[in-house]
């Protein structure tokens, strides 16, 4: 790297500490769950370590490896889930960040093989579009990364069965804010069910948010359409 990459470097590992600490205060992951990947040049990618609580990461402890998984830098072993953000940041270039957890209300969906309805919430529905759940496959293995790749150019976020959630964007705060954004909805829908019944959005007002979200840039690059929609598409 050149001496401005590595300045840029810094402020990365910074930022994916603070980025972590934030995912460990808001209960979206415990222990040492998690990990966090910034792409750094067009072949090297930043990651957190394996076996660290998110919650007291410290730049030194940032990893560095290439598009293939070998770890290049850092004193600490590379994520033990890498390839999952790989497979996702090679397969859409627009993608600079991915961040991977359990937050519990989203997870709570992913056990359960549930899809998180829609049609509820503008937010969610701008912001988050239909949220597909990939099959369960062994953790940390080639298999399990590539689960992700039939959605990942059609959501920004996806569930993964009894496992956790993924999420994804042009810059970390992007990533983030989806995973915040995502869990914050799935509680919202199980307190909503809960009170009942939840009065949905119209047809026309659900069109309209999506219409928004692809002019607003804030859609992945082929979205859903309605008709598109089935228990077995996403």
């Amino acid at each position: 790297m050149s001496e401005i990459d590595q300045l840029d470097a810094e402020q990365i590992k910074e930022q994916i500490c603070d980025i972590g600490r934030r995912l460990w205060q808001r209960q979206l992951v415990a222990g040492i769950d998690g990990n966090i990947t910034v792409r750094l040049t067009e072949n090297e990618v930043l990651c957190t370590p394996t076996l660290h609580s998110k919650g007291f990461l410290e730049p030194a402890d940032i990893c560095l490896v290439n598009l293939h998984g070998e770890q290049l830098a850092g004193q600490k072993r590379r994520s033990s889930e890498i390839l999952l953000h790989l497979e996702i940041l090679k397969a859409r270039p627009d993608v600079r960040s991915v961040v991977h957890s359990h937050p519990p209300h989203a997870t709570a969906f992913a056990v359960c093989g549930r899809r998180v309805p829609l049609g509820l919430l503008a937010e969610a529905e701008f912001f988050l579009g239909e949220v597909p759940i990939a099959p369960y496959e062994l953790p940390g293995t080639a298999t399990f990364a590539r689960t992700v790749l039939p959605y990942v150019h059609r959501s920004n976020v996806c569930l993964l069965a009894n496992h956790g959630a993924v999420t994804y964007g042009g810059s970390l705060i992007d990533a983030y804010n989806l995973m915040e954004v995502l869990d914050a909805y799935c509680r919202i829908v199980l307190l909503a069910e809960r009170l009942g019944p939840a009065q949905s959005l119209t047809a026309d007002q659900q069109a309209e948010l999506s219409q928004l979200r692809v002019q607003s840039g804030v859609a992945p690059p082929k979205p859903y359409a309605s008709d598109e929609i089935t228990d077995d598409s996403i």
